[in-house]
């Protein structure tokens, strides 16, 4: 191959990278941030959720934890990297917990404004509560980052 067309290959690459939406940016992160206060605020201002958060077991929190990661992976793998996984298993990595900790984080900013989670006094009802509000709004965050 000559200079030349490795340069044109590298810039087909790159224009398919685009395209395909592979990398994290921070326009990325905004969309997260933004697609889960779509629907935590909703989610995250009701009383069932809260007492959802107080009575269900922690089996059933990590349970719904760890549906979460399911459903964005599998949401994020079929949008992004199903012809691709080969050469960008790191990034899918990376999509997926990037997603799922923005829209933690999300929960628990609101959920704290709210007066909601007791960071301080009992730790494992404010974990319980982010953890339910934060599966619909991970949700609502990966398809807020599917859009270009």
């Amino acid at each position: 191959m000559t200079k030349k067309e490795v340069e044109a290959a590298h810039e087909k690459l790159l224009a398919l990278q685009k395209i395909i939406h592979l990398e994290f940016h921070l326009k990325d992160v905004l969309q997260v941030i933004i697609g889960a206060s779509i629907l935590a605020i909703p989610v995250g201002f009701t009383e069932e959720t809260w007492n959802l958060g107080q009575t269900l077991p922690l089996i059933n929190i990590i349970g719904i934890l760890l549906l979460s990661l399911l459903f964005i992976s599998i949401f994020v793998y079929y949008n992004y990297y199903e012809n691709h996984i080969k050469t960008h298993w790191d990034e899918l990595i990376k999509r997926i917990f990037s997603t799922y900790l923005f829209s933690f984080i999300v929960v628990a900013a609101i959920l704290t404004l709210i007066q909601r989670t007791p960071w301080t006094t009992d730790l494992l009802l404010a974990f319980k509560r982010s953890v339910l509000v934060a599966f619909p709004a991970s949700m609502s965050a990966s398809v807020a980052d599917m859009i270009k």
